[in-house]
């Protein structure tokens, strides 16, 4: 790009010389015709390769006719001006592409270049390709992670925004999973190995971007198209624009439509769609990588511009997927006791509910005042805690053991605590709602979303509690994997033609519909291969609103994408009738082809201005 711009400096100093200091007429031709070679060298040469290809009719074809037809019938000045001009336009697309690369190009700096593997004793660096599934690596601070794995020895902090978007750390601690492309903040960590570098989240997430280009938008392959059948007839009525008027009609000079006919080959050159779509395209999914959002293919980002119904799984999508005591009705003792005298009771179970309770309680247990502990099956826990007998568990264990309790409407799972044979009071466990998962609800209806979807294998009244709270349109629970297919089915055949559906799940038992959607979008599947592969949007954490950032990304791509050729193509309609008819001269011919072609450049790189979180 610097040596483009080099010549392009050169040769405008030549033409300015030419056009402004008064010599023989040779020696300004001369000079006409020496700026011309430095700045259309590459022109001519990339035409003349390309006609020995059979590559003939592309722009470098079109200029060097033009140009040398110029030439020809004895205007240099709009010769070299067209040929300048051209390749200040090409300047611009060439900084447009190569910012929207360094874009791209900040995700690539997730590659890790060495992994530091402890073997027999000793540390050594090597490729993260020749590290083993197993095998120990150390990294220390400022490294970047090289291989999925789990932390064995250490803590740390780590930095996760270029995979996630997200701008605060995350700690890792002894049991933590740790994803390669992660950079270590301040401590050393010794990780044991559980992929290989071809498996690992950085391969994966790589692999995704460098090919996300190979999948075309509908517009994009309207614009190819388009420029093949486009530029041949183009030249097919610039040729005759030439030769007939002047035969046909009488009095007219070969020398003028000639002149028509290359200013005519100079404004059909469809640079401005050519360069700018795809520009647009490339832009809004660099933009979409700043925020941690991974579309496969500009087609998913044309299609999430046109969803109309938003279909979502609940549990580890707008819920946390978590267990968490979300309340405590203590009677007779306070709710501090109740919480220890059932995390005391719970102490040997791995149960998750067992573990949101203990997770409340947030204190070391003291074992030797657990004297016995008896698990009573489908009903709950029975416990002798110092000198207090306990009971923790359902309804049906306190009916069972003659305790007169209150019984709890609230949507969740309750445990019921007995001590000494009365009634202590319960416990309220339930999935907790994602905080800002309303919100997105509440913004997606803004944005457009006709119909908002939740489906569900939990039970009705916990679904429609959910549902109710989140503002969302339909509901529906109790279902068996094969019963979300049917119903993302049906919900397809209700959608308008041109309208899409979009499923999200957290994308670990959610592949079939995923796929079958028509735009499948992974949550929060940072490292989940399944959910990788089977997805055409992985949003890499657990932000429901992201889905919103990634609708209005794609909404404004499209707007860009529409204005570039509304744009382009009537300026260049109205110049190729303006020329046609003798109107314009080659000067605004200049004008339609380089100067479009830079506006709409310039109108591509507004993508680029996405901000990361």
């Amino acid at each position: 790009m610097k040596k483009r711009a080099i010549k392009i400096l050169v040769s405008l100093l030549l033409f300015i010389v030419a056009m402004c200091v008064e010599f023989e007429s040779y020696v300004t031709n001369c000079i006409f015709v020496l700026s011309y070679i430095i700045v259309g060298y590459e022109i001519l040469r990339k035409a003349i390769r390309n006609i020995l290809r059979g590559k003939v009719f592309d722009e470098n074809f079109l200029m060097t006719v033009a140009t040398l037809g110029a030439f020809g019938i004895g205007e240099f000045p709009e010769a070299v001006a067209v040929m300048l001009f051209y390749q200040i336009g090409e300047l611009f697309q060439s900084y447009a592409v190569d910012k929207s690369r360094k874009s791209i190009a900040n995700l690539m700096d997730i590659r890790p270049d060495y992994a530091n593997v402890y073997r027999d004793g000793n540390e050594e660096k090597v490729d993260p390709d020749e590290v083993k599934i197993g095998e120990f690596v150390i990294v220390r601070p400022g490294e970047k992670i090289a291989l999925d794995g789990v932390v064995v020895e250490g803590n740390t902090t780590l930095d996760t925004k270029a995979l996630t978007g997200e701008t605060m750390p995350r700690e890792a601690k002894e049991g933590d999973e740790v994803l390669s492309g992660s950079i270590n903040i301040n401590g050393v960590i010794k990780i044991k190995v559980t992929k290989e570098y071809g498996e690992s989240t950085v391969s994966k997430i790589l692999d995704l971007v460098e090919n996300a280009s190979s999948k075309k938008s509908k517009s994009e392959n309207f614009i190819t198209k388009f420029a093949k059948y486009y530029t041949p007839i183009v030249v097919i009525i610039a040729v005759v624009l030439a030769v007939f008027p002047p035969l046909l009609i009488k009095g007219e000079l070969f020398s003028d439509w000639l002149y028509r006919a290359l200013s005519f080959l100079v404004v059909s050159c469809p640079c401005a769609l050519v360069i700018s779509i795809p520009l647009s395209f490339f832009g809004g999914i660099g933009g979409a990588s700043k925020i941690g959002v991974l579309i496969k293919g500009s087609n998913y980002l044309e299609a999430l511009s046109k969803v109309e119904t938003v279909v979502f799984d609940k549990t580890g999508t707008l819920t946390k997927g978590v267990f968490e005591v979300q309340k405590i009705e203590a009677v007779g003792i306070s709710e501090s006791e109740l919480l220890k005298f059932a995390a005391y009771s719970e102490h040997y179970s791995n149960h998750p509910i067992s573990k949101s309770i203990k997770v409340a309680f947030n204190e070391e247990i003291e074992e030797k005042q657990i004297i016995k502990t008896e698990e009573l099956s489908g009903r709950g826990i029975f416990a002798q805690i110092g000198e207090k007998e306990v009971l923790v568990g359902n309804e049906k264990l306190m009916k069972e053991k003659g305790i007169d309790f209150s019984e709890c409407t609230d949507v969740g799972t309750i445990l019921y605590v007995g001590i000494d044979g009365k009634y202590a009071g319960y416990i309220l466990i339930a999935d907790s709602v994602k905080e800002d998962s309303a919100n997105t609800i509440n913004q997606l209806k803004k944005n457009g979303i006709k119909k908002t979807v939740m489906l569900t294998g939990d039970r009705k009244n916990v679904g429609e509690s959910v549902a109710t709270k989140l503002g969302l349109d339909e509901v529906y629970a109790e279902l068996l994997p094969d019963g979300k297919v049917e119903k993302v089915e049906s919900l397809l055949k209700q959608k308008s033609e041109q309208g899409k559906l979009a499923f999200v799940g957290d994308g670990i038992n959610d592949a079939p519909v995923l796929a079958m959607s028509d735009i499948g979008i992974a949550m929060g599947a940072l490292g989940a291969d399944s959910a990788i592969e089977a997805a055409d949007i992985v949003i890499m954490t657990d932000e429901p609103s992201k889905i919103v950032s990634s609708i209005k990304l794609s909404k404004k791509t499209m707007n860009i994408v529409k204005e570039n050729i509304v744009f382009a193509i009537f300026i260049k309609v109205a110049v190729l009738v303006l020329t046609a008819f003798g109107l314009s001269t080659m000067w605004e011919a200049v004008f339609a082809d380089v100067g479009v072609s830079i506006i709409a450049i310039l109108n591509a790189l507004r993508m680029l201005n996405v901000k990361s979180k």
